[in-house]
């Protein structure tokens, strides 16, 4: 027993040595990563370029208008011929608790992949630090020398080069954010004869300032310190999740190259710290799986380079799980992890849910609401009459001519609504209907009654909506 806890205080203490090891820059130096190549790098390239579709959305055509539209003051959502109003906003509900679950799934998988290769922070902040490492150097060595170098007509340009080419990118984020929710071409043209909005001008500025400072100056520190999805990263991990990692039993101990051989005694990694240079928040993996580590793979790319150079086998820094690391053995399969089966379960039911919502959405919304004050009325013929509150909402982009009916109660007839009703795109018209049965004809004080909203201008359009009709016991 003696043993074990000498060994558990051992592994303790060699915890605490490596935590207090860690590295967490807080913004006193700059990182600038080295740029390297390799498949990670690609990889990287093609998750960024799935925000194209963000910069280019706006600008798609259908029928003559655009493709998808948030129009909130009509309070409703745009796709192709699909319109979505506030009534469908458990759809919405759905679609982003799909998200997030998937978002907690794959990082249960592979660590903070959507960090690294999604995150419009990690993606800007590439884009940006592209620029300035074309410009004023792709090291911390050249980066540093520029900064020294005297104020020449060279320097000033190349610096004034950079922040318009950061401002430019900026403006079209914040004038294309603003596009997802007004129609874009009309958007320039307001915003070129300075007739936008005052919201409109709100929005730009606000998303042109802050990609500016969060892309350009602060970069890795609103990972650190900002999102809050790095704080609850390490709930979503476990032993079988493959994550970035030094192989240190492969690795230590570590020792420099001579003279192009290999020191037998030593391990494989010669402490070159490229995997250092080229990661974007500046943390070492090989002082193991820490905060700043957003899974984006550009340490592998970095050590492969180095071990294709010094005639060893790739993989000293790999995506690897813990059991691979510390048991040598494979993580488990998918389907045998509880959390990842309890995800999905998750997932397709939310997506159930929003496919069965698309499949089911009608062009329209039709409620008849009965008018409890009084509950009925005795007219001076005997008849006994009703009143409801009729309310159709037209969720198509055409103006519709809708004509009301009933159905279901022998003898009852319709009044105050004798003529068709036109209800315009995305609104509602109430109107106040009357209900009449004659004397005798009710068998008891609640009778089951159909309202029918026939559309004239489509005549396959045809909604029902199922009330009663109340009565004297």
């Amino acid at each position: 027993m003696s043993e074990q806890l000498k060994s558990a205080e051992l592994n303790i203490n060699d915890i605490y040595d490596e935590v207090s090891d860690w590295h967490v820059n807080a913004g006193g130096t700059k990182v600038v990563a080295k740029r390297m190549s390799g498949r990670f790098r690609r990889l990287k390239w093609f998750g960024m370029s799935v925000w194209l579709i963000f910069f280019i959305g706006p600008y798609l055509r259908w029928n003559g208008q655009q493709a998808i539209l948030f129009d909130i003051p009509n309070r409703q959502f745009n796709f192709l011929d699909i319109t979505i109003f506030p009534q469908d906003i458990w759809m919405l509900s759905l679609t982003l608790l799909f998200f997030a679950i998937l978002l907690a799934a794959v990082t249960s998988i592979a660590g903070r992949v959507f960090c690294g290769y999604f995150c419009f922070q990690t993606v800007w902040t590439d884009v940006f630090t592209f620029i300035e490492t074309r410009i004023e150097g792709d090291t911390p060595q050249k980066a540093m020398k520029f900064k020294n170098s005297p104020n020449t007509i060279s320097k000033v340009s190349r610096i004034v080069l950079k922040h318009a080419l950061w401002l430019s990118i900026a403006l079209l984020t914040g004038v294309t954010f603003a596009a997802w929710f007004t129609d874009a071409y009309q958007l320039w043209y307001d915003y070129f004869h300075l007739q936008a909005s005052l919201a409109a001008w709100i929005v730009l500025a606000m998303f042109t300032i802050g990609t500016y400072i969060f892309a350009g100056f602060m970069r890795e520190q609103v990972c650190f310190w900002l999102c809050p999805y790095a704080r609850l990263q390490g709930v979503m991990y476990d032993q079988d999740t493959v994550l970035p990692a030094y192989d240190a039993e492969r690795g230590e101990p570590r020792g420099k190259l001579k003279k192009g051989a290999m020191d037998s005694s030593k391990g494989s990694c010669i402490d070159c710290k490229v995997c250092v240079a080229v990661c974007p928040t500046g943390i070492d993996i090989r002082k193991g799986q820490q905060e700043g580590c957003i899974t984006c793979g550009m340490c592998i790319d970095a050590c492969d380079s180095i071990m294709d150079k010094t005639n060893q086998p790739r993989g000293l820094i790999r995506y690897a799980s813990y059991k691979d690391l510390h048991h040598n053995a494979q993580p488990a399969p998918l389907y045998k992890r509880p959390r990842v089966i309890i995800y999905s379960f998750i997932l397709m039911m939310a997506m159930s849910g929003v496919g069965y919502g698309f499949a089911t959405l009608s062009s329209t919304e039709f409620q008849v609401i009965h008018n409890r004050q009084p509950v009925f009325v005795q007219l001076s013929d005997g008849s006994i009459q009703n009143r409801y509150t009729l309310k159709m909402l037209n969720k198509t982009n055409k103006t519709m001519e809708v004509q009301y009916g009933i159905s279901g109660l022998e003898g009852a007839t319709l009044h105050g609504i004798d003529h068709s009703v036109i209800i315009e795109p995305g609104k509602v018209i109430p109107l106040q209907a009357l209900v009449r049965v004659p004397d005798g004809e009710l068998n008891t004080e609640l009778e089951h009654l159909t309202f029918i909203a026939n559309v004239v201008s489509n005549p396959g359009v045809s909604v029902q909506y199922e009330s009663v009709f109340m009565g004297p016991k």
